[in-house]
């Protein structure tokens, strides 16, 4: 039985990795007929044997949740396929009616987002736990009907099993070899950390420049990404750290490729919000994927995962002493790192890679043809 698929996104990009570079182009080894509707104004292609439709970009984010997303239920309904994958929070109402259409609909849950809103700098506490709860409760009433639930770490599984029957954890692991450019070897020495993803104070930009005032010159940080705040921007940039960072702003996969082959580890600071100590970012495995050793916030998940696995050290992520004496100590050691690095990839190429993965989704499917009226 050959099935019709549609991923719905109004937020994130269409070549979005963990969407369209694992989930989709994944489906659609096994599927004829795999779609993906984006809002990014860049027009409808065809790529890797997916179709890209574009309902347009919006000017601004209220224009995309209440817009957009009627864009988004229109088109989706324009194609009529059989199963409805959507991603973002803001279009559970578009899951609900499409469930009421007697589709197929599977929710992608990426966040926690009652714990991500308590995160929030720019609410106040009052405002923060009212909203938080708000959506939980919301999220509890509203997940019960979807077919199935798809979540990107084992602790947001956990939570929604206590609501839908139907949930299994997709988690956003690497692709192996994807990152690799060149072989490093135990001789290799080098004078540069990296730090590859979005920006802000809460994932521990402050610490790593603090860190760098107290490292010997000439090691130095490529910053991959962008700040999310210019305030913030602009107050980092007066840090005396910031003279030894390297700022690329946004970088492609070719760029991350040759970026994580030429630094001496990637780093990963969060601080210890709500919705980072159970978090698994991308960015820790993407690092271990290319053999790179990790310099990693000190929450009791990610020390089983790092130290467990001994791909890296673990340290306080709001003390910058710490910070700089792991940096330090990888640049000084470099036949410990490659052998951290090695562990690293190792763990990734027995356990946390998509090849694993994509075989639970198309397990998913399978059982989702079921439901198919």
């Amino acid at each position: 039985m050959n099935i019709k698929i549609c991923h719905l996104t109004s937020v994130h990009l269409r070549d979005d990795i963990r969407i369209f570079r694992k989930e989709c182009i994944s489906l659609a080894k096994k599927y004829d007929n795999v779609s993906i509707i984006v809002a990014d104004g860049l027009g409808d292609t065809t790529s890797n044997n997916v179709n890209v439709y574009d309902v347009g970009k919006p000017k601004n984010r209220i224009e995309r949740m209440f817009k957009t997303s009627k864009l988004v239920m229109k088109k989706a309904i324009e194609l009529d396929m059989d199963i409805y994958h959507f991603h973002d929070p803001e279009l559970i109402p578009i899951g609900l009616k499409l469930k009421s259409r007697g589709k197929v609909v599977v929710f992608d849950i990426h966040e926690d987002i009652p714990k991500q809103l308590l995160g929030k700098p720019y609410l106040n506490k009052i405002s923060r736990h009212l909203l938080s709860f708000g959506v939980g409760q919301y999220e509890k009433w509203s997940c019960k009907k979807f077919d199935y639930l798809l979540t990107a770490t084992p602790s947001i599984r956990d939570k929604f099993s206590k609501i839908n029957k139907n949930v299994i954890d997709i988690n956003n692991y690497p692709m192996i070899g994807e990152l690799i450019s060149v072989e490093r070897n135990e001789d290799n020495e080098y004078s540069h950390i990296c730090y590859v993803g979005g920006i802000s104070l809460i994932r521990g930009i402050r610490e790593m420049v603090q860190s760098l005032e107290a490292i010997p010159s000439g090691i130095r940080l490529f910053l991959a990404g962008r700040f999310n705040d210019y305030k913030l921007e602009n107050e980092i940039k007066n840090y005396p750290g910031w003279n030894k960072i390297d700022q690329l702003g946004f970088v492609d996969r070719a760029g991350v490729k040759n970026l994580l082959a030429n630094s001496a580890a990637g780093i990963v600071v969060f601080h210890p919000q709500p919705n980072h100590v159970d978090a698994q970012p991308n960015k820790m495995f993407e690092y271990m994927s290319a053999g790179v050793p990790i310099i990693g916030s000190n929450f009791p998940l990610w020390k089983e995962l790092i130290e467990g696995n001994n791909c890296g050290i673990c340290v306080n992520p709001l003390n910058p002493k710490e910070i700089s004496n792991a940096i330090v100590y990888l640049i000084n050691n470099p036949k410990e790192a490659y052998k951290m690095g090695q562990n690293g990839q190792k763990a990734i190429s027995n356990y946390f890679n998509w090849q694993v993965e994509e075989e639970k989704l198309l397990k998913v499917y399978d059982n989702l043809k079921k439901n198919i009226k």
